[in-house]
Formats: C-alpha cells, structure tokens, sequence
C-alpha cells in the first residue's frame, strides 16, 4: 500500500510545492485536484492542481518531469461534482469537465480518476436509474477507451441544508453499489472507499471491504468522530452530530481495515483526506494535519 494525501487541503500551494511536501515527508503518491478554474461550489471543492482544461502533451511532460524530480506519483486525478444535478446545463458542464479529466489522466498515464455518481436530493434513490442510465455507461465507456478506471467515491454528500435530504451523491451504501455494478459491469468502473462515510451511517465499515474487493481502486483514509449528545438533540435525520477527524481521532476501527486491506491483498494507494476543522486555521496546521495523519498510518503500511 502506498500512504499519500488528498491535495484539496493545500489550496494555496502550486503543484511543484505540494510534491515538494509530499516528498519531504516521505508521501509516496498525491490525489491531485482537477477542478475547472474558478470560485469554489463548496469546502475543499475548486481546488486546481492540474489544469486539465487545454492539457497537452507538453504539459503533460512537465507535470511528469515534477513527479520524477520529486519521487512521487500520482494516485488519481480528483473532481467530485453532481454529475445527476436535475440542473441539465449544470449537469452537462460537469461531465464534459469530468471527459477532459479522464483524458488528462490517460495523458499523463495515471490509472484512476475519482468522483461522485451524483444525484438529484428531491427524489428517491428507485426514481434516479434512469439517470444514471444515460449519464454513466458513456463516461465509463470513455474511460475504457482511454485505459482508466473511475473511482466513485461513497460519501452521501449530506453535510448541509443545501444538500437536504437526500444528499448528493448516490453511491453511499453496498446496495446502491451492488445494482450500480449490475447496471455497468465494466471492470473500469469501482470505488474509491472511505471509511468515514459508514461510520456517518452506523454502517460496517469492513465487510464491503470482502464484498467488494475487486472494485476498491483508491482509498480516501479520513475518520469520523459522532457527537452523540447533539444527535440525542436534532436525531439522526439531523445535522452537525458527525464530524470528520484526522485518521485515529474518530470510530472508525483502522487495525480491522488495515487487516482487511492486507486479507484482500490490496497494494493500492491510501490517500489521508483532512476535512477536521481543528486544523484548518493555518497552512501549518494543515501540514501538521497531514504530517500527523501518516505518522498514525504507517503503523499499519508495516504490515503489508
């Protein structure tokens, strides 16, 4: 396995100073951000590390020529907008962004780009295959052509009023994958798995691990911590009782992961995720974040 980070938390570092970082502390890969320029949609979104907007070859040779001065790689190409926005305008800018992403990594030879399914908050989870139907076989049928695989992220995308009620991501739970998978069988097509969103849902967040062991191409590692006296107030169908932590600071149980990781045979890339508020307050912070998060990590990176 290889222990790199998300690089949305490093917003006002360019390219060449986020694997100077990784390098210095020893990560092994990145998760580079590939949003459109331009104003942020929400927290840790609108974050460019790659512009792959007019992406070239020479570009991409410059970009590959940083990674091999560094030592580091890529572990995917990151762009998680809602691609099943009832908004048909805004749903198209978004997968014609998402086309260009998956060819920017094809260009620069990275294997797995990373995203949400999407999904329209109003209606129910039965009333949105039909959508997903016309939007996801020709964006997976695209990247086979191009030789990558797309990693959807299980987050429910339910953090705030505006993502009220249903969220907006529909890859949240092993059954919505299970018929995701059915629907489009394509080996291309897998997640990217992060812990933190089962334990939002008093989830098991090992055994989809087994289940679907062939479709785990990246891992976010970000951990939750559940304020149970706020949940005793507003109930589970409200908001603010669950908190994103750094890795070991929340529930999620990291030894059975890593022994489970390590059962699967998984030797793919685990990618630190900071979205805890405690150290948002600085650059150094969010280092000191990151730099914490990996000293807590390669404690099981040894057993593999």
């Amino acid at each position: 396995m290889k222990i790199g980070f998300v690089s949305a938390i490093l917003p006002d570092l360019s390219l060449q100073e986020v694997l100077a970082f990784a390098a210095q502390h020893q990560f092994q890969v990145v998760e580079l951000m590939c949003w459109p320029l331009g104003k942020a949609e929400r927290r840790y979104a609108g974050v460019t590390h790659i512009n792959v907007e007019n992406l070239g070859p020479s570009q991409a040779q410059q970009i590959k020529e940083l990674l091999a001065q560094y030592n580091v790689s890529i572990s995917g190409l990151g762009y998680y907008p809602n691609p099943l926005t009832p908004d048909l305008q805004e749903r198209q800018r978004y997968i014609d962004h998402l086309r260009k992403v998956i060819d920017a990594a094809a260009l620069l030879g990275v294997e797995v780009v990373n995203t949400f399914i999407g999904r329209d908050q109003n209606r129910p989870v039965e009333a949105q295959w039909d959508d997903f139907m016309q939007v996801w076989p020709p964006l997976i049928q695209h990247a086979e052509e191009k030789g990558v695989k797309i990693a959807i992220e299980n987050c429910p995308m339910l953090f705030s009023l505006d993502e009220w009620p249903g969220g907006k991501n529909l890859a949240s739970s092993p059954a919505i994958w299970r018929k995701m998978f059915q629907l489009i069988p394509s080996p291309n097509f897998g997640l990217n798995y992060d812990p933190s969103h089962m334990i939002i849902q008093h989830m098991d967040e090992i055994k989809p691990i087994y289940e679907f062991r062939e479709r785990i191409f990246h891992i976010h590692a970000k951990d939750q911590r559940i304020d149970r006296q706020k949940r005793d107030e507003v109930g589970i169908w409200g908001l603010g009782w669950y908190i994103p932590k750094l890795p070991g600071l929340g529930e999620v149980r990291w030894s059975a992961f890593f022994a489970a990781l390590t059962e699967i045979r998984y030797q793919g890339p685990v990618c630190i995720e900071v979205e805890d508020r405690a150290y948002e307050d600085s650059l150094e912070s969010r280092q000191r974040a990151l730099i914490q998060s990996k000293r807590y990590l390669d404690q099981f990176q040894e057993w593999a």
